[in-house]
């Protein structure tokens, strides 16, 4: 089992953080920085907990004046790189939000975010001072190093997992989109999932919008053609119809005029938490032109309190010829992850073609323990 992202702030990363410190900043007390870190409630932090109490009692430790601070953080730059650092970006956070310190805190982010990540410690600034905010987004998005130019978009994204959540811009994404405009035909692959991602974002709530941009920008350039299919992908797995004509689906989603028989099982039916099962579908296309098709099954896994919450996964996505016989086979596995929990019940599995449900079958999950098999 791979090791959990918080388990990289341990007790020798902190301590050899502090050896660096002392070398640009020699009254840094390692020893005392270290043993503050790591109080009686540090093993119960999560990896964004612990981020936020080094950078917090990085400060404590750190010369008093913010300038003076970020000097000895400045000093460390091109030392200390990659994920681990995301408390350089959080110290700004924490230590940089008063007026008279934005645009020191800007151009930290800028410097910071190009060996770790500004995209949540930007966030504070946004909710506090939208407008200035995105004023700083723009002038990034022309910036010429990839990493900026994401932050960009990244940060600014209503959604971001694991960020704080932007309300105004769920509410109101307009000052989003002139961003997007700029970094819609990025040369960086990074920056363009980012702007896919933020496109997916605002379409959870705003789906009109991202359709009609999605219309404006299609067919003039292969990286936007990109972006706008993975933008769309949310209304896509909907089967919004305005989405899977956009992309070339059959506009047949009822299922009568596009699919003849179609089944899916299940083997066993019967299943304990932690085992797995095989699943195979048999579907039959009508005769006539070739059609695009997305098929999917769906499981309504049953939660804690009995409910039921659907979850998709793609099996397929691809043109074929009219009156094809397809078949397809999965091995689906039934244990707990980190993101998602399994309860005992009857859990439906269904069949989806263009986001029409054109078979089902069942399955009853157990509680684990030994093999039916046993």
């Amino acid at each position: 089992m791979a090791e959990p992202l918080k388990d990289l702030y341990n007790k020798a990363f902190l301590e050899g953080f502090g050896d660096k410190v002392r070398q640009v900043y020699p009254s840094f007390d390692s020893h005392d920085f270290v043993s503050t870190v790591m109080d009686e409630s540090w093993d119960g932090l999560e990896l964004k907990g612990r981020t936020r109490r080094i950078s917090t009692v990085l400060g404590q430790y750190l010369p008093e004046q913010y300038e003076d601070a970020l000097n000895v953080l400045f000093k460390l730059y091109g030392t200390c790189t990659g994920f681990p650092y995301l408390f350089f970006p959080d110290f700004v956070e924490v230590y940089g939000g008063a007026d008279e310190h934005w645009e020191l805190s800007m151009n930290a982010l800028e410097k910071f975010t190009q060996s770790s990540s500004a995209e949540f410690a930007i966030r504070w600034f946004l909710i506090h001072n939208p407008e200035k905010g995105m004023q700083q987004m723009a002038i990034w998005s022309e910036h010429p190093n990839e990493h900026v130019r994401r932050l960009a978009s990244e940060g600014c994204r209503p959604r971001l997992p694991w960020g704080q959540a932007l309300p105004l811009f769920k509410k109101d994404p307009s000052p989003i989109m002139p961003i997007l405009e700029r970094l819609k035909a990025d040369p960086s692959l990074y920056v363009r999932k980012s702007v896919a991602n933020n496109l997916n974002d605002i379409a959870k709530d705003h789906p009109a919008l991202v359709l009609e941009t999605a219309r404006r920008w299609q067919g003039n350039d292969p990286h936007t053609d990109w972006i706008i299919r993975h933008g769309c992908r949310t209304l896509v797995r909907k089967a919004i119809p305005e989405a899977l004509a956009l992309f070339g689906y059959s506009e047949s989603a009822e299922g009568s005029s596009l699919t003849e028989k179609a089944t899916i099982i299940a083997d066993p039916s019967e299943i304990r938490i932690g085992e797995s099962s095989e699943l195979a579908y048999v579907l039959g296309i009508r005769e006539g032109d070739p059609v695009r098709i997305r098929i999917e099954y769906g499981i309504d896994f049953v939660k804690s309190k009995g409910k039921t919450s659907r979850k998709l996964f793609l099996w397929s996505d691809k043109t074929v010829p009219g009156g094809s016989r397809l078949t397809g086979t999965r091995t689906h596995k039934w244990a707990d992850l980190t993101t998602r929990r399994h309860y005992p019940g009857l859990h439906r599995i269904t069949l989806l073609v263009n986001g029409r449900e054109t078979a089902y079958t069942e399955i009853d999950l157990l509680d684990g323990g030994p093999s039916l098999t046993e």
